[in-house]
């Protein structure tokens, strides 16, 4: 198990602000397991218009942040990954279970189920203070920059 910063995670990922929806990885276990947090203050962009007065996190960009943290994985198990990006293709089962506002923090968990070199399965759950927000399997795939 290992944590990877911000700055390792910019090194992988080529999202940037106000799209990068990772802050922190806070555990690997080899090529199949990671844990990812995100913490979700008042100053996210998105907050102006979803909604006034009653802030909630877009469910897309909770499962982004799932997939994110899914793209670090997979990109750790890749060579070259400096000239390689991480596509999603398909999402499947996605269920939103309780809404995240600001203040909360964000625990995402994602697993491999399938790895076929560049094509990758993953699920992927988000959780706030162990209570299921979001779920989701994905399907990735890895291509040329």
């Amino acid at each position: 198990m290992s944590t990877v910063d911000l700055q390792g995670i910019m090194a992988l990922l080529p999202h940037r602000y106000p799209f990068l929806l990772v802050d922190r990885i806070l555990e690997i276990e080899g090529e199949r397991r990671i844990v990812g947090l995100k913490n979700v203050t008042i100053n996210e962009p998105f907050f102006q218009g979803h909604f006034p007065g009653h802030p909630v996190m877009p469910g897309v960009l909770i499962v982004e942040a799932m997939a994110q943290v899914g793209g670090v994985l997979a990109m750790r198990t890749i060579e070259r990954p400096d000239e390689k990006v991480v596509y999603f293709m398909a999402l499947d089962g996605v269920k939103f279970r309780r809404p995240v506002v600001p203040g909360d923090q964000l625990r995402m968990e994602v697993e491999i189920l399938q790895n076929r070199g560049r094509t990758v399965r993953l699920r992927g759950t988000a959780s706030v203070d162990g209570a299921l927000a979001a779920e989701a399997e994905m399907l990735a795939r890895v291509m040329e920059r």
